[in-house]
């Protein structure tokens, strides 16, 4: 829409009914641009900042339904009212069907043309002011991998010099530290970002049905395959296939799996043998290591897998991001529900920064996206947090050691400490203190 005042471009061969509507709508606050035909209205409309044209259906050379199409392609957010004389209105009705806003019958009412005209208009702000909000929603989202910790910069520096290879990586990290987002990122910044970005999720498929998903199946490979279906390694071809929760899949897929990964090739369930250039990143929230151990993956898949690792620390470890990440989820939230904020006050940043985050990245945006819903006024304040980021942020303990205590003495003050704040949370006060929850119950025992 125009800046100063809505422009109108009316078209009709009929020079009197042209001059008529331009008394009329300049009255009415519009910049009126007069044509005495199609082919003069859609030079007009491609010389740009036009909001409305109001057409005669029936015009010598282009009419009103050709001048629609041509303004459709080439100016489709520019509202098209039509008139339409006794006997073309049924012509005016299938023109609405191509892209027309509304048609008026001759001879024109001046309150019908303009409360037409001006819906029309009204019509094309919000789609301007929607196409707008997208946009900056887009962007907003698009820089969704936000931090500036030291640990956190470390880790980017690894997943994007390792991007443009061919190498496979293994992305590690607790449950919502954002491993899908990195394994984007990663995608975006290598020579396969114009192809196929497929993301599974290993733990929400059932075992049952992996091997059909991943790989795919023809008709009657089993019970209930009515038709042939690709996998999702098929779908990625040429491009990257994210495998989320990888520690999920059973050996039997395990097995395929690392056929993809050496081959580069696989077997859908009674088919024959498929090629596919896929890049592989995979992610797990389990110590894979430890499985490989245990018997529950294959060391070799694991060492394919393996080439390149890219760890994703917890959000308690890079506390200084928390208002950088909060300001970003503001920022994404607002935005999707249409609400203007101007930030977050400081006593509610405090409490953001204090919580230890269990839930990590995942948790933080899960609580501003709420706090945004429920948010009466502009800025966002404590009273707008769930209940427990108030009652479990973390606070500065009044915990004082003199020097020359032994060590022994500090780890068991210390402990203490952190279960004390933890409520007795073994599991979080061992992810506090960096240790292994099963120290924890080690150094209990030694230190009782």
């Amino acid at each position: 829409m125009s800046d100063s005042q809505p422009t109108l471009v009316i078209a009709d061969d009929d020079k009197n009914n042209v001059l008529a509507l331009d008394k009329v709508f300049q009255r009415e606050g519009f910049r009126v641009i007069a044509a005495s035909g199609g082919a003069e209205a859609l030079a007009a409309v491609r010389a740009g900042q036009v909001d409305v044209v109001l057409t005669d259906l029936m015009m010598p050379g282009m009419g009103g339904v050709d001048l629609l199409d041509a303004i459709k392609a080439a100016q489709p957010e520019v509202e098209v009212v039509l008139m339409t004389a006794y006997g073309t209105v049924e012509t005016a009705v299938t023109a609405m069907k191509r892209g027309a806003y509304d048609f008026v019958e001759k001879p024109v009412k001046r309150q019908v043309i303009v409360k037409t005209v001006r819906k029309a208009l009204e019509k094309r702000s919000l789609v301007v002011e929607n196409r707008a909000l997208k946009t900056r929603l887009l962007k907003i989202e698009r820089k969704s991998i936000v931090g500036n910790a030291p640990a956190f910069r470390r880790t980017m520096e690894v997943a994007l010099q390792a991007a443009p290879s061919v190498a496979n990586i293994l992305v590690t990290g607790e449950s919502g530290t954002g491993k899908e987002l990195v394994a984007r990122a990663i995608h975006e910044a290598s020579s396969r970002a114009d192809r196929p970005f497929v993301a599974v999720n290993c733990a929400a498929l059932p075992e049952t049905i992996m091997e059909a998903e991943l790989f795919g199946a023809e008709r009657g490979a089993f019970t209930g395959a009515v038709q042939r279906r690709d996998g999702r390694f098929k779908l990625a071809d040429g491009g990257t296939i994210f495998l989320d929760e990888v520690g999920e899949m059973s050996l039997a897929v395990q097995v395929k799996l690392l056929r993809v990964l050496q081959e580069g090739e696989f077997e859908p369930l009674g088919g024959k043998t498929c090629r596919v250039d896929v890049r592989v990143v995979a992610a797990s929230n389990r110590d894979l290591e430890e499985e490989v151990k245990r018997g529950g993956f294959r060391e070799d898949l694991y060492y394919r897998l393996n080439v390149i690792v890219v760890h994703l620390p917890p959000l308690r470890h890079r506390l200084e991001d928390v208002p950088l990440l909060a300001e970003h989820f503001l920022g994404v939230y607002a935005a999707r529900n249409g609400k203007q904020m101007d930030g977050i006050a400081p006593e509610a940043m405090g409490l953001l920064s204090a919580y230890y985050w269990p839930g990590n990245v995942r948790e933080l945006e899960n609580v501003i996206e709420r706090a945004v819903v429920l948010c009466r006024g502009r800025v966002l304040t404590a009273q707008d947090l769930p209940p427990r980021v108030a009652e479990e942020a973390r606070v500065e303990s009044n915990l004082t050691i003199a020097v020359g205590t032994p060590l022994e003495e500090v780890e068991r003050r210390l402990i203490r400490e952190t279960l004390r704040q933890t409520k007795g949370d073994k599991k979080q006060a061992a992810q506090l203190l960096g240790i292994a929850t099963r120290t924890i119950y080690r150094k209990l025992d030694t230190l009782e």
